[in-house]
């Protein structure tokens, strides 16, 4: 039987990758978008177009609703879609550091939550969500980003275990960098997280770095969804993985560099030692 999968944010990037990636190997992929016609350039029998805001609860229960009534089962679900506001958390507008979290921590859940009676239904279910590198090594300027991240993680871990019983397989992704839209979006957002007289206007510059730091990388999208769909099919998919340019690389430098060195060599990288003087 042809297994069935649901992914989220697949209008670029990563989404559409993945999309692309298992399309070919067979599964019926119902890509979630906020705009149908991002979806244009992918076609073919084994993809089903489906308009998803992870943040409408009504467009979710009709997204599933429509894997049931077509497809009947719900093999892999990957809860891709997100986003990043760059600033300073002192800064940060509240409903800003609200919306992070709804369509990074909370739209995952209820997309789980609203899909669990169809991954029961699968013999081998999978859940895979896409976390960041940012919510293990933090760094200035991206606070609320790497906060929403880490809370993913840490429900993702729990769902691993909760799951168990029912056959389903809960994979947490911590990617690095991947070249993306990603720091073009949050460098657009910023204009809007910066208050007026912002104590860190000296470290615009710096901000606009680190919102494109993740985006200026040699690991494409195909070689990132590669990767990943390379681990789901293995015998025993790994409970996690770290995926994407220095992802590895900065879960060990959080690992072995002791506080206050750490604090020190971002400070200085992020001008954060050239301001309040």
């Amino acid at each position: 039987m042809k297994k069935v999968c649901l992914i989220t944010g697949c209008s670029t990037g990563i989404g559409k990758s993945m999309a692309r990636q298992l399309a070919a190997k067979g599964y019926t992929v119902y890509a979630g978008v906020r705009n149908i016609e991002s979806l244009a350039t992918l076609k073919g029998e084994n993809f089903i177009p489906v308009k998803l805001d992870v943040n409408d609860n009504q467009q979710i229960e009709k997204t599933i609703n429509t894997i049931k009534h077509q497809s009947g089962q719900l093999d892999l679900l990957i809860n891709n879609a997100g986003f990043g506001a760059m600033g300073p958390v002192a800064e940060v507008p509240l409903e800003q550091i609200k919306n992070q979290f709804s369509t990074n921590v909370f739209a995952p859940v209820a997309l789980t939550q609203a899909a669990l009676p169809l991954l029961v239904k699968s013999k081998h279910a999978q859940v895979v969500n896409i976390g960041s590198v940012a919510g293990v090594f933090t760094i200035p300027f991206s606070g609320v980003y790497g906060a929403s991240k880490a809370a993913l993680h840490a429900i993702s871990d729990v769902l691993r275990m909760e799951l168990k019983p029912f056959n389903i397989h809960v994979m947490t992704v911590y990617p690095g960098g991947v070249s993306s839209a990603f720091g073009d979006n949050a460098t657009q957002k910023l204009a809007d997280t910066l208050v007026s007289g912002s104590l860190y206007a000296a470290s615009i510059q710096a901000i606009n770095n680190r919102a494109k730091l993740s985006s200026d990388s040699p690991t494409t999208p195909d070689m990132f969804a590669n990767t990943l769909i390379k681990a789901l099919h293995k015998k025993k998919p790994p409970a996690s993985m770290f995926i994407g340019h220095g992802s590895s690389l900065l879960k060990l430098a959080k690992m072995i560099l002791p506080t206050g060195l750490r604090e020190r060599i971002l400070g200085k990288s992020y001008s954060l030692n050239q301001l309040g003087r």
